[in-house]
């Protein structure tokens, strides 16, 4: 993963361009496809064998020349990638040096950049009063596609119930970082997160694309209909707002994964891989220009807090005194077992699998986080979907699902919501 800081405007753009595949839950219509497929394969065998084999030949001579030309099709639009020598040096054109960091890397955070940090805060202090030196606020916001409703709806009762504090950092991943921006600029923007989790449909967030039309780049929808939504969504003048708080000492982070690099980076999300087209971002290295492919930064976590590299310690160093940090991570998602009768196909097996992966790995970053939090005296505090909530979308953006879940996530941030202080499981 690769960490980006949102300081300007074109920076922003970069993060909105990641932003264009924000709904891991889109998986389902891909799988689905090709579950159609599949399945028509199966029934051709089985009628082969009836005897009615003729009628399906035409059908299944397509599938394997499909099959056969798959790496011809993927490989029909060349990339010229960075080398990999190059990998940590490459750097996006028009901005000043070291705008990004491997969210994964160990190596100590630059001294400069909490320097900085410490002087916007200092400074902004002295006339914004919420800016205190001695206290953090922070606020990470996991992936979950169409279940980010659910993080929309904690944060905007959170607003109503008049305890929500103002966040200091932000962090995002995949639908998390479709809400990061607005969450990050307070209860202004609390009717953008509303209507942005409860008025759209899938006609809004995607367009299926055929088996060829996957094969021939990689994905199997289009995020057309989602891009349009953001550029309705991220005006000018909110991306000067971002910009005007950080330079109050805020942090907005927003996380992708480097897919070329294997690495996480904080910078844009997401484009999940080979549902919705990788993004591809120009960058120059040793004087030549390349181009990296980011997807999802859930491909790496599921939430993240800060570089691997940076403890709060450091921080305190740097500020020459405590630092009281509290951390709320909202999962859009559930950390507790769900039943489901699988079908014995491909497609369903292959979908429950992911999905429980997709949800193992986020229970991890969760206690992952809590061993940072438990290591530097940090306020640990996380918010999952309860497991009382029962309904079942239909389809990857049923609206009827979504407007449910947010006034479920609405309901518990208004009513005070019912932090929990450690980990799913965790036995004290």
């Amino acid at each position: 993963m690769v960490l980006v800081l949102a300081t300007t405007r074109i920076q922003l753009a970069l993060i909105v361009l990641g932003l264009l595949a924000v709904c891991r839950a889109a998986h389902c219509s891909g799988l689905c496809r090709l579950g159609s497929v599949a399945r028509m394969r199966i029934r051709g065998i089985s009628s082969w064998r009836r005897g009615k084999g003729a009628a399906y030949l035409p059908s299944m001579i397509v599938l394997g020349v499909c099959a056969a030309q798959l790496s011809a099709c993927v490989a029909a639009f060349p990339r010229n990638s960075v080398p990999q020598q190059y990998a940590s040096a490459a750097e996006v054109p028009g901005y000043r040096h070291n705008i990004r960091i491997w969210g994964d890397s160990y190596a100590s955070y630059p001294d400069q950049r909490l320097v900085r940090l410490r002087n916007e805060r200092l400074k902004a202090s002295k006339t914004d009063i919420s800016i205190k030196l001695r206290e953090l606020n922070a606020l990470t916001l996991s992936g979950g596609g169409s279940n980010g409703a659910f993080g929309a709806g904690v944060i905007v009762g959170w607003t109503k119930a008049g305890t929500r504090p103002q966040f200091d950092i932000v962090t995002g991943i995949s639908a998390g970082a479709l809400i990061a921006p607005f969450a990050f600029l307070g209860p202004a923007y609390d009717a953008e997160i509303e209507a942005g989790f409860t008025t759209v449909t899938d006609a809004n967030i995607y367009i299926k694309r055929g088996l060829l039309a996957a094969l021939s780049d990689g994905s199997f929808a289009s995020n057309a209909p989602l891009a349009k939504l953001l550029d309705e969504y991220i005006t000018d003048r909110m991306l000067d707002e971002v910009a005007r708080e950080y330079s109050k000492g805020r942090r907005l982070f927003v996380g992708t994964t480097n897919l070329d690099a294997d690495r996480a980076v904080i910078l844009a999300s997401t484009s999940v891989p080979g549902i919705f087209p990788p993004v591809n971002l120009e960058v120059t290295a040793a004087g030549r220009t390349y181009h990296e492919m980011h997807v999802d930064g859930g491909t790496a976590n599921e939430v993240f807090l800060m570089p691997a590299g940076l403890t709060l310690g450091e921080l305190d160093k740097t500020f020459h005194t405590r630092v009281k940090v509290r951390l709320y991570v909202i999962r859009n998602g559930r950390t507790t077992p769900e039943y489901s009768s699988v079908k014995a196909g491909l497609p369903d097996i292959a979908e429950k699998a992911v999905s429980s992966l997709i949800k193992a790995q986020g229970i991890g970053d969760l206690y992952r986080l809590y061993a940072i939090a438990k290591r530097d005296g940090i306020d640990y505090n996380y918010i999952d979907i309860p497991t009382d909530f029962t309904l079942k979308a239909k389809s990857p953006f049923d609206n009827k699902f979504m407007r449910a879940l947010y006034a479920e996530g609405y309901e518990m941030g208004r009513n005070g919501v019912p932090w929990k202080k450690t980990p799913p499981g965790f036995l004290r």
